[in-house]
Protein backbone atom coordinates (compact mmCIF):
# COMPACT_ATOMS: atom_id res chain seq x y z
CA UNK A 1 0.00 0.00 0.00
CA UNK A 2 2.88 2.35 0.87
CA UNK A 3 4.62 1.51 -2.41
CA UNK A 4 1.42 2.28 -4.33
CA UNK A 5 1.11 5.62 -2.54
CA UNK A 6 4.73 6.58 -3.32
CA UNK A 7 4.26 5.53 -6.95
CA UNK A 8 1.18 7.73 -7.31
CA UNK A 9 3.02 10.69 -5.78
CA UNK A 10 5.79 10.25 -8.35
CA UNK A 11 3.23 10.02 -11.14
CA UNK A 12 1.45 13.15 -9.90
CA UNK A 13 4.58 15.31 -9.89
CA UNK A 14 5.94 13.63 -13.02
CA UNK A 15 2.96 14.72 -15.11
CA UNK A 16 3.22 18.37 -16.15
CA UNK A 17 -0.53 19.10 -16.01
CA UNK A 18 -1.08 17.57 -12.55
CA UNK A 19 2.07 19.30 -11.28
CA UNK A 20 0.77 22.64 -12.57
CA UNK A 21 -2.60 22.09 -10.88
CA UNK A 22 -0.99 21.20 -7.53
CA UNK A 23 1.40 24.18 -7.65
CA UNK A 24 -1.47 26.50 -8.64
CA UNK A 25 -3.44 25.27 -5.62
CA UNK A 26 -0.47 25.84 -3.29
CA UNK A 27 0.14 29.33 -4.70
CA UNK A 28 -3.53 30.33 -4.36
CA UNK A 29 -3.69 29.15 -0.74
CA UNK A 30 -0.42 30.98 0.05
CA UNK A 31 -1.94 34.19 -1.38
CA UNK A 32 -5.04 33.67 0.77
CA UNK A 33 -2.98 33.27 3.94
CA UNK A 34 -1.05 36.45 3.08
CA UNK A 35 -4.29 38.42 2.66
CA UNK A 36 -5.63 36.98 5.93
CA UNK A 37 -2.67 38.50 7.79
CA UNK A 38 -3.44 42.11 6.71
CA UNK A 39 -5.78 43.73 9.30
CA UNK A 40 -8.24 46.53 8.65
CA UNK A 41 -7.38 49.91 10.26
CA UNK A 42 -8.19 50.72 13.90
CA UNK A 43 -8.09 47.24 15.48
CA UNK A 44 -7.33 46.84 19.22
CA UNK A 45 -5.50 43.49 19.26
CA UNK A 46 -5.91 42.89 23.00
CA UNK A 47 -9.65 43.60 22.90
CA UNK A 48 -9.95 41.38 19.81
CA UNK A 49 -8.20 38.45 21.53
CA UNK A 50 -10.40 38.85 24.61
CA UNK A 51 -13.56 39.02 22.50
CA UNK A 52 -12.84 35.74 20.69
CA UNK A 53 -11.66 34.01 23.89
CA UNK A 54 -14.99 34.73 25.57
CA UNK A 55 -17.26 34.10 22.59
CA UNK A 56 -17.24 30.56 21.23
CA UNK A 57 -19.99 31.38 18.73
CA UNK A 58 -17.78 33.80 16.80
CA UNK A 59 -15.03 31.21 17.00
CA UNK A 60 -17.28 28.96 14.92
CA UNK A 61 -17.96 31.76 12.45
CA UNK A 62 -14.20 32.19 12.19
CA UNK A 63 -14.06 28.71 10.64
CA UNK A 64 -16.12 29.78 7.64
CA UNK A 65 -14.07 32.95 7.22
CA UNK A 66 -10.97 30.80 6.81
CA UNK A 67 -9.43 32.30 9.96
CA UNK A 68 -9.62 35.88 8.69
CA UNK A 69 -12.26 36.98 11.21
CA UNK A 70 -10.05 36.36 14.26
CA UNK A 71 -7.50 38.83 12.82
CA UNK A 72 -10.10 41.27 11.41
CA UNK A 73 -8.20 41.06 8.16
CA UNK A 74 -9.27 42.53 4.82
CA UNK A 75 -10.74 39.07 4.04
CA UNK A 76 -12.47 38.81 7.43
CA UNK A 77 -15.78 37.73 5.82
CA UNK A 78 -14.03 34.93 3.96
CA UNK A 79 -16.17 32.96 1.54
CA UNK A 80 -19.14 33.12 3.94
CA UNK A 81 -21.19 35.59 1.82
CA UNK A 82 -20.70 33.44 -1.30
CA UNK A 83 -21.74 30.29 0.59
CA UNK A 84 -24.80 32.12 1.96
CA UNK A 85 -25.71 33.35 -1.54
CA UNK A 86 -25.41 29.81 -2.93
CA UNK A 87 -27.67 28.48 -0.17
CA UNK A 88 -30.26 31.19 -0.83
CA UNK A 89 -30.20 30.38 -4.54
CA UNK A 90 -30.72 26.68 -3.79
CA UNK A 91 -33.68 27.57 -1.59
CA UNK A 92 -34.91 29.77 -4.42
CA UNK A 93 -35.34 26.66 -6.59
CA UNK A 94 -38.38 25.86 -4.41
CA UNK A 95 -39.95 29.31 -4.59
CA UNK A 96 -39.12 30.56 -8.11
CA UNK A 97 -39.78 28.32 -11.14
CA UNK A 98 -37.21 30.21 -13.26
CA UNK A 99 -34.39 29.32 -10.87
CA UNK A 100 -35.53 25.70 -10.67
CA UNK A 101 -35.64 25.45 -14.46
CA UNK A 102 -32.14 26.92 -14.77
CA UNK A 103 -30.66 24.64 -12.12
CA UNK A 104 -32.29 21.34 -13.04
CA UNK A 105 -33.35 21.49 -16.68
CA UNK A 106 -31.05 23.75 -18.72
CA UNK A 107 -27.84 21.77 -18.35
CA UNK A 108 -24.46 23.54 -18.30
CA UNK A 109 -25.97 26.82 -19.55
CA UNK A 110 -28.41 26.83 -16.66
CA UNK A 111 -25.65 25.98 -14.16
CA UNK A 112 -23.57 28.91 -15.44
CA UNK A 113 -26.58 31.23 -15.11
CA UNK A 114 -27.21 29.92 -11.56
CA UNK A 115 -23.58 30.58 -10.55
CA UNK A 116 -23.75 34.08 -12.06
CA UNK A 117 -26.83 34.91 -9.98
CA UNK A 118 -25.03 33.60 -6.86
CA UNK A 119 -22.07 35.90 -7.55
CA UNK A 120 -24.32 38.96 -7.90
CA UNK A 121 -26.18 38.07 -4.69
CA UNK A 122 -22.84 37.78 -2.86
CA UNK A 123 -22.25 41.56 -3.15
CA UNK A 124 -25.23 42.83 -1.08
CA UNK A 125 -24.81 39.99 1.43
CA UNK A 126 -21.13 40.91 1.93
CA UNK A 127 -22.05 44.60 2.38
CA UNK A 128 -24.75 43.82 4.97
CA UNK A 129 -22.52 41.39 6.88
CA UNK A 130 -19.66 43.90 6.84
CA UNK A 131 -21.87 46.66 8.26
CA UNK A 132 -23.24 44.36 10.98
CA UNK A 133 -19.79 43.09 12.01
CA UNK A 134 -18.28 46.57 12.14
CA UNK A 135 -21.13 47.94 14.27
CA UNK A 136 -20.90 44.94 16.61
CA UNK A 137 -17.12 45.10 17.01
CA UNK A 138 -17.23 48.87 17.53
CA UNK A 139 -19.82 48.41 20.30
CA UNK A 140 -17.51 45.85 21.98
CA UNK A 141 -14.51 48.21 21.81
CA UNK A 142 -12.60 45.93 19.43
CA UNK A 143 -12.21 48.66 16.82
CA UNK A 144 -12.07 52.40 17.35
CA UNK A 145 -15.03 54.67 16.60
CA UNK A 146 -15.45 54.98 12.84
CA UNK A 147 -16.52 58.14 11.11
CA UNK A 148 -18.67 58.07 8.00
CA UNK A 149 -15.73 58.05 5.56
CA UNK A 150 -13.76 55.42 7.53
CA UNK A 151 -16.88 53.24 7.83
CA UNK A 152 -17.55 53.34 4.09
CA UNK A 153 -13.88 52.64 3.33
CA UNK A 154 -13.81 49.62 5.67
CA UNK A 155 -17.06 48.23 4.26
CA UNK A 156 -15.73 48.58 0.71
CA UNK A 157 -12.44 46.98 1.75
CA UNK A 158 -13.88 43.87 3.40
CA UNK A 159 -16.53 43.47 0.67
CA UNK A 160 -13.80 43.54 -1.98
CA UNK A 161 -11.80 41.04 0.09
CA UNK A 162 -14.74 38.61 0.17
CA UNK A 163 -15.27 38.94 -3.60
CA UNK A 164 -11.55 38.41 -4.17
CA UNK A 165 -11.66 35.13 -2.21
CA UNK A 166 -14.75 34.05 -4.15
CA UNK A 167 -12.87 34.65 -7.42
CA UNK A 168 -9.75 32.93 -6.08
CA UNK A 169 -11.80 29.89 -5.05
CA UNK A 170 -13.33 29.61 -8.51
CA UNK A 171 -9.89 29.85 -10.10
CA UNK A 172 -8.68 26.98 -7.90
CA UNK A 173 -11.71 24.91 -8.93
CA UNK A 174 -10.99 25.55 -12.62
CA UNK A 175 -7.18 25.47 -12.78
CA UNK A 176 -6.26 23.64 -9.58
CA UNK A 177 -7.58 20.45 -7.95
CA UNK A 178 -10.69 20.13 -5.80
CA UNK A 179 -13.33 22.62 -4.75
CA UNK A 180 -11.60 25.99 -4.29
CA UNK A 181 -14.06 27.45 -1.76
CA UNK A 182 -13.83 24.35 0.46
CA UNK A 183 -10.04 24.33 0.24
CA UNK A 184 -9.87 27.99 1.36
CA UNK A 185 -11.88 27.07 4.47
CA UNK A 186 -9.63 24.04 5.04
CA UNK A 187 -6.50 26.22 4.78
CA UNK A 188 -7.91 28.54 7.45
CA UNK A 189 -8.67 25.60 9.76
CA UNK A 190 -5.21 24.04 9.39
CA UNK A 191 -3.51 27.43 9.88
CA UNK A 192 -5.09 27.69 13.35
CA UNK A 193 -3.90 24.25 14.55
CA UNK A 194 -0.27 25.13 15.51
CA UNK A 195 -1.35 28.23 17.46
CA UNK A 196 -4.07 26.30 19.31
CA UNK A 197 -1.65 23.52 20.26
CA UNK A 198 1.05 25.92 21.48
CA UNK A 199 -1.52 27.91 23.46
CA UNK A 200 -2.78 24.73 25.10
CA UNK A 201 0.77 23.56 25.93
CA UNK A 202 1.75 26.84 27.59
CA UNK A 203 -1.55 27.05 29.48
CA UNK A 204 -1.49 23.44 30.70
CA UNK A 205 -0.72 22.42 34.26
CA UNK A 206 -0.25 19.06 35.95
CA UNK A 207 -3.88 19.15 37.10
CA UNK A 208 -5.41 19.26 33.64
CA UNK A 209 -3.04 16.85 31.86
CA UNK A 210 -5.60 13.97 32.15
CA UNK A 211 -8.21 16.23 30.53
CA UNK A 212 -5.86 16.94 27.60
CA UNK A 213 -5.08 13.23 27.21
CA UNK A 214 -8.79 12.48 27.17
CA UNK A 215 -9.24 15.26 24.65
CA UNK A 216 -6.57 13.72 22.42
CA UNK A 217 -8.19 10.25 22.54
CA UNK A 218 -11.61 11.76 21.84
CA UNK A 219 -10.18 13.68 18.87
CA UNK A 220 -8.84 10.47 17.31
CA UNK A 221 -12.18 8.73 17.89
CA UNK A 222 -14.07 11.61 16.27
CA UNK A 223 -11.75 11.68 13.26
CA UNK A 224 -12.38 7.96 12.76
CA UNK A 225 -16.15 8.46 13.16
CA UNK A 226 -16.20 11.34 10.66
CA UNK A 227 -14.28 9.30 8.07
CA UNK A 228 -16.67 6.35 8.46
CA UNK A 229 -19.86 8.43 8.46
CA UNK A 230 -18.73 10.62 5.53
CA UNK A 231 -18.51 7.51 3.32
CA UNK A 232 -21.57 5.73 4.79
CA UNK A 233 -24.53 5.21 2.50
CA UNK A 234 -27.68 3.13 2.14
CA UNK A 235 -27.88 1.40 -1.22
CA UNK A 236 -31.30 0.93 -2.83
CA UNK A 237 -31.13 -1.85 -5.47
CA UNK A 238 -32.22 -0.78 -8.94
CA UNK A 239 -33.07 -3.21 -11.76
CA UNK A 240 -33.82 -2.57 -15.43
CA UNK A 241 -36.53 -4.29 -17.45
CA UNK A 242 -35.52 -7.05 -19.82
CA UNK A 243 -35.22 -6.01 -23.45
CA UNK A 244 -36.75 -8.26 -26.15
CA UNK A 245 -35.26 -8.04 -29.65
CA UNK A 246 -36.89 -10.49 -32.06
CA UNK A 247 -36.47 -13.97 -30.62
CA UNK A 248 -33.68 -12.84 -28.28
CA UNK A 249 -34.28 -11.66 -24.73
CA UNK A 250 -31.50 -9.78 -22.93
CA UNK A 251 -31.25 -9.74 -19.16
CA UNK A 252 -31.80 -6.29 -17.64
CA UNK A 253 -28.84 -4.66 -15.90
CA UNK A 254 -28.77 -4.15 -12.12
CA UNK A 255 -27.31 -1.26 -10.17
CA UNK A 256 -28.11 0.67 -7.01
CA UNK A 257 -29.16 4.14 -5.86
CA UNK A 258 -26.84 5.45 -3.08
CA UNK A 259 -28.47 7.43 -0.25
CA UNK A 260 -25.71 9.08 1.78
CA UNK A 261 -25.93 9.28 5.55
CA UNK A 262 -24.71 12.91 5.48
CA UNK A 263 -26.77 13.92 2.45
CA UNK A 264 -26.73 17.60 3.48
CA UNK A 265 -23.00 17.85 4.36
CA UNK A 266 -22.13 20.85 6.55
CA UNK A 267 -24.87 23.09 5.12
CA UNK A 268 -27.24 22.60 8.13
CA UNK A 269 -24.49 23.89 10.42
CA UNK A 270 -24.15 27.02 8.27
CA UNK A 271 -27.93 27.46 8.37
CA UNK A 272 -27.99 27.14 12.17
CA UNK A 273 -25.06 29.55 12.61
CA UNK A 274 -26.71 32.11 10.34
CA UNK A 275 -29.97 31.91 12.26
CA UNK A 276 -28.20 32.26 15.61
CA UNK A 277 -26.13 35.16 14.29
CA UNK A 278 -29.11 37.12 12.94
CA UNK A 279 -30.49 38.40 16.31
CA UNK A 280 -27.07 39.59 17.46
CA UNK A 281 -26.45 41.41 14.19
CA UNK A 282 -29.89 43.05 14.32
CA UNK A 283 -29.46 44.08 17.97
CA UNK A 284 -26.00 45.51 17.23
CA UNK A 285 -27.43 47.61 14.40
CA UNK A 286 -30.31 48.83 16.62
CA UNK A 287 -27.86 49.56 19.44
CA UNK A 288 -25.76 51.69 17.07
CA UNK A 289 -28.87 53.82 16.43
CA UNK A 290 -29.48 54.07 20.22
CA UNK A 291 -32.79 52.16 20.27
CA UNK A 292 -33.92 51.91 23.91
CA UNK A 293 -34.40 48.15 24.34
CA UNK A 294 -31.47 47.07 22.14
CA UNK A 295 -28.74 47.43 24.81
CA UNK A 296 -30.43 45.20 27.42
CA UNK A 297 -31.55 42.68 24.79
CA UNK A 298 -28.00 42.52 23.39
CA UNK A 299 -26.56 41.85 26.86
CA UNK A 300 -29.09 39.03 27.41
CA UNK A 301 -28.41 37.43 24.00
CA UNK A 302 -24.63 37.66 24.47
CA UNK A 303 -25.00 35.88 27.83
CA UNK A 304 -27.10 33.20 26.12
CA UNK A 305 -24.43 32.62 23.46
CA UNK A 306 -21.75 32.43 26.16
CA UNK A 307 -23.61 29.65 28.03
CA UNK A 308 -22.32 26.34 26.59
CA UNK A 309 -25.36 24.30 27.69
CA UNK A 310 -28.19 26.65 26.63
CA UNK A 311 -26.54 27.68 23.40
CA UNK A 312 -25.49 24.07 22.69
CA UNK A 313 -29.04 22.73 23.14
CA UNK A 314 -30.56 25.29 20.76
CA UNK A 315 -27.72 24.83 18.28
CA UNK A 316 -28.17 21.02 18.30
CA UNK A 317 -31.93 21.36 17.69
CA UNK A 318 -31.41 23.78 14.80
CA UNK A 319 -28.82 21.52 13.14
CA UNK A 320 -31.15 18.49 13.29
CA UNK A 321 -34.12 20.45 11.92
CA UNK A 322 -32.08 22.06 9.13
CA UNK A 323 -30.60 18.68 8.16
CA UNK A 324 -34.09 17.40 7.40
CA UNK A 325 -35.04 20.68 5.74
CA UNK A 326 -32.01 20.85 3.43
CA UNK A 327 -32.25 17.16 2.54
CA UNK A 328 -35.88 17.71 1.53
CA UNK A 329 -34.82 20.70 -0.59
CA UNK A 330 -31.94 19.05 -2.44
CA UNK A 331 -33.19 15.45 -2.75
CA UNK A 332 -36.56 15.06 -4.48
CA UNK A 333 -37.94 11.48 -4.33
CA UNK A 334 -40.61 12.44 -6.90
CA UNK A 335 -37.97 13.45 -9.46
CA UNK A 336 -35.87 10.33 -8.76
CA UNK A 337 -38.90 8.01 -9.11
CA UNK A 338 -39.94 9.78 -12.32
CA UNK A 339 -36.46 9.45 -13.85
CA UNK A 340 -36.31 5.76 -12.92
CA UNK A 341 -39.66 5.15 -14.59
CA UNK A 342 -38.62 7.02 -17.75
CA UNK A 343 -35.48 4.87 -18.13
CA UNK A 344 -37.31 1.60 -17.52
CA UNK A 345 -35.71 1.10 -14.09
CA UNK A 346 -37.47 -0.01 -10.92
CA UNK A 347 -36.86 -1.02 -7.32
CA UNK A 348 -37.38 -4.80 -7.03
CA UNK A 349 -40.63 -5.56 -5.20
CA UNK A 350 -41.92 -1.97 -5.46
CA UNK A 351 -44.33 -0.67 -8.11
CA UNK A 352 -42.99 2.15 -10.32
CA UNK A 353 -44.39 5.63 -9.85
CA UNK A 354 -46.05 6.73 -6.62
CA UNK A 355 -45.09 3.64 -4.59
CA UNK A 356 -41.43 3.99 -5.60
CA UNK A 357 -41.52 7.66 -4.59
CA UNK A 358 -42.95 6.79 -1.15
CA UNK A 359 -40.42 3.98 -0.67
CA UNK A 360 -37.43 6.23 -1.50
CA UNK A 361 -38.85 9.00 0.71
CA UNK A 362 -39.17 6.60 3.68
CA UNK A 363 -35.60 5.37 3.19
CA UNK A 364 -34.26 8.94 3.02
CA UNK A 365 -36.12 9.92 6.22
CA UNK A 366 -34.81 6.89 8.12
CA UNK A 367 -31.23 7.42 6.93
CA UNK A 368 -31.33 11.16 7.64
CA UNK A 369 -32.19 10.67 11.35
CA UNK A 370 -28.83 9.18 12.50
CA UNK A 371 -26.99 11.54 10.13
CA UNK A 372 -28.76 14.57 11.63
CA UNK A 373 -27.99 13.50 15.21
CA UNK A 374 -24.35 12.82 14.33
CA UNK A 375 -24.06 16.24 12.68
CA UNK A 376 -25.70 17.88 15.70
CA UNK A 377 -23.33 16.16 18.14
CA UNK A 378 -20.34 17.25 16.07
CA UNK A 379 -21.61 20.83 16.06
CA UNK A 380 -22.05 21.02 19.86
CA UNK A 381 -18.94 18.99 20.75
CA UNK A 382 -16.99 22.18 21.73
CA UNK A 383 -19.80 23.26 24.06
CA UNK A 384 -19.99 19.82 25.70
CA UNK A 385 -16.23 19.61 26.28
CA UNK A 386 -16.06 23.16 27.57
CA UNK A 387 -18.96 22.49 29.94
CA UNK A 388 -17.46 19.24 31.27
CA UNK A 389 -13.78 20.19 31.54
CA UNK A 390 -13.81 23.99 31.68
CA UNK A 391 -10.95 24.01 29.14
CA UNK A 392 -11.29 26.82 26.59
CA UNK A 393 -7.72 26.99 25.25
CA UNK A 394 -8.06 23.88 23.09
CA UNK A 395 -11.62 22.96 22.27
CA UNK A 396 -12.52 20.13 19.92
CA UNK A 397 -14.08 21.78 16.90
CA UNK A 398 -16.47 19.16 15.57
CA UNK A 399 -17.58 21.45 12.74
CA UNK A 400 -13.98 22.19 11.74
CA UNK A 401 -13.15 18.49 11.99
CA UNK A 402 -16.04 17.51 9.72
CA UNK A 403 -15.09 20.12 7.11
CA UNK A 404 -11.40 19.22 7.24
CA UNK A 405 -11.99 15.47 6.85
CA UNK A 406 -14.57 15.80 4.07
CA UNK A 407 -12.48 18.30 2.09
CA UNK A 408 -9.29 16.26 2.59
CA UNK A 409 -11.04 13.06 1.41
CA UNK A 410 -12.46 14.89 -1.62
CA UNK A 411 -9.04 16.34 -2.49
CA UNK A 412 -7.37 12.92 -2.18
CA UNK A 413 -10.03 11.38 -4.45
CA UNK A 414 -9.61 14.16 -7.04
CA UNK A 415 -5.81 13.74 -7.12
CA UNK A 416 -6.18 9.94 -7.33
CA UNK A 417 -8.64 10.34 -10.23
CA UNK A 418 -6.21 12.61 -12.10
CA UNK A 419 -3.35 10.14 -11.57
CA UNK A 420 -5.48 7.14 -12.58
CA UNK A 421 -6.53 8.96 -15.77
CA UNK A 422 -2.86 9.36 -16.76
CA UNK A 423 -2.05 5.77 -15.74
CA UNK A 424 -4.53 4.24 -18.15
Amino acid sequence: MLNSFIRKIKLAFGDSEIRFRILFLIGALALFRFLASIPIPGVDKNALASFFANNQFFGLLNIFSGGGLSRLSIVMLGVGPYITASIIMQLGTIIFPQIKQAYFEEGETGRAKFVGWSRLLTIPIAVLQGIAFLFLLESQGVITHLGAIALIANIALITAGSLLLMWLGELVTEFGIGNGVSLIILAGILARVPGSISEAVFASTAANIPAYLGFFVLSLAMIYAVVVVSDAERSIPIAYARAVRGAMMSQGAATYLPIRLLQAGVIPIIFALSLLLLPQMALSALNAFHVSFAASASVWYTAFLSSPWKYGAVYFLFVVLFTYFYTAVTFEPHRVAENLQKTGAFVPGVRPGRETEEYIENVVNRVTLPGAFFLGLLAVAPSIIQGLTGITTLVLGGTALLIAVQVALDLAQKIDAQVSLREY
